[in-house]
């Protein structure tokens, strides 16, 4: 699917941090969807508009975590085109590589401060998802 407009869906069962996304989402300028468990933004993917061009994900979260969320994402003929980028506290290996195997598409570290959040998803935003090949080595984001 063309990625038209850019629409941002953020799924994450922290206030703060959805919060913190949304103000940097408004001072950058994009349309932001934001859902606080995986299966509402589940339900929305499937019954658009809008149709997200990224997504950004969280891993713990309750009834279903990100990683159940991504593998539905990747499972489905109608989603698996869109970038999903993990935004996570946990940054361990085990975590990464297990991301990278359900093919998510950029893995990104929790940030304490707003500018460090809009210097991410900045350089997301800079990405051209359809020319990039996700490479183990590529995958997550130094910051």
């Amino acid at each position: 699917m063309a990625l038209d407009t850019t629409t941002l869906f953020y799924v994450d069962d922290d206030e703060d941090d959805r919060m913190f996304f949304e103000e940097v989402a408004l001072q950058i300028g994009e349309n932001l969807s934001l859902f606080e468990l995986g299966d509402d933004m589940l339900l929305k993917l499937k019954n658009p508009p809008p149709y997200p061009s990224l997504i950004f994900l969280d891993l713990n979260m309750p009834i279903k975590d990100g990683f159940e969320v991504l593998q539905e994402i990747k499972g489905s003929p109608n989603l698996k085109e869109i970038p999903v980028i993990i935004l996570s506290t946990a940054g361990n290996l085990e975590t990464v590589q297990k991301c990278f195997d359900l093919g998510a598409s950029l893995y990104l570290k929790k940030t304490v401060s707003i500018s460090e959040l809009k210097k991410s998803i900045e350089y997301v935003l800079s990405i051209d998802w359809q020319q990039r090949a996700v490479t183990i080595e590529n995958f997550v984001y130094k910051g």
